[in-house]
């Protein structure tokens, strides 16, 4: 069954925009500065996106084309002006990032209360992209009355979860929120030497690697429940996730498409994220 990610960010947005309504009684609009880079068009789509959710909820997104060349050094001066900002409530260097720059320090110069992507380890908030995959699964679980007698946490630790990618910016954040509730997924990166057989036994499959056919119907199990958070520009200009949609719905009992699967979430997440920043 076609988890509707477009259907859960709805939700979200609708409880977003109420606070946003109550924000700007009390003199405050929710402003979110955007910093891209690069030309990369998942970025291009994701910051899209953004803007027009954001525009839906009554946020304000400001997004600046800085040039790639950029150095460390100068992109710290102007996050730091950004930080100073009071109007400014939450800033986001759009990765990926040019090659000549210092990631790290770029994540520690964004303050942790303006930090609404959550890529500061002090960050006051989680990673949008993992808050979205459990959102997801959050709602599977409630929607389970085989369920009721268990929390989330407590449902969580009785499936067998496989992270495929270690990504910075999917992967590792993902795998990060699992440990953070005592779990520990499997993790399958390039080095592992039995892929297939942990799919084999996997319960569920978190794939955030951006190639196609990683997942198909002869490696994992009936009834899986996949959430595909990678994808990939093929040669019809659409995006694509990591498995074909149609090969695997007769084997997994639950799964996300792209687009309309994790990326609504992943943008409302964000902007959940913006939103508490401005309310505190």
């Amino acid at each position: 069954m076609i988890i509707d990610g477009k259907e859960i960010a709805a939700g979200i947005l609708k409880d977003l925009k109420q606070r946003v309504e109550e924000l700007k009684k009390k003199g405050v609009t929710p402003n979110l500065y955007i910093i891209l880079l690069s030309d990369d068009p998942s970025s291009g789509s994701y910051v899209k996106q953004k803007m027009l959710r954001g525009e839906e909820i009554g946020v304000k997104i400001t997004l600046e084309n800085a040039d790639p060349q950029i150095s460390t050094e100068k992109l710290i001066e102007k996050i730091n002006r950004l930080n100073n900002n009071p109007s400014v409530h939450g800033i986001i260097v759009q990765r990926p990032m040019p090659k000549q720059l210092d990631e790290e320090k770029i994540e520690f110069s964004v303050i942790p209360q303006k930090d609404v992507d959550g890529f500061n380890p002090n960050s006051k908030f989680g990673v949008p992209v993992a808050l979205a995959v459990m959102e997801i699964l959050s709602k599977l679980k409630t929607e389970n009355l085989k369920l009721k007698n268990l929390n989330f946490e407590g449902w969580l630790k009785t499936q067998k979860i496989t992270v495929i990618g270690r990504g910075l910016t999917a992967g590792k954040p993902i795998i990060n929120s699992f440990k953070k509730m005592g779990i520990e997924p499997f993790v399958i990166s390039s080095q592992t030497q039995n892929p297939e057989e942990v799919l084999k036994n996997s319960d569920i499959v978190v794939s955030a690697v951006g190639k196609p056919n990683i997942i198909n119907s002869s490696n994992v199990k009936k009834g899986t429940i996949l959430i595909g958070v990678g994808m990939h520009r093929e040669e019809d200009g659409k995006f694509h996730g990591d498995y074909d949609e149609e090969e695997i719905q007769n084997t997994a009992s639950f799964y996300t498409p792209t687009p309309k699967g994790v990326g609504p979430v992943n943008v409302s997440m964000l902007l959940k994220n913006l939103v508490e920043a401005s309310e505190k």
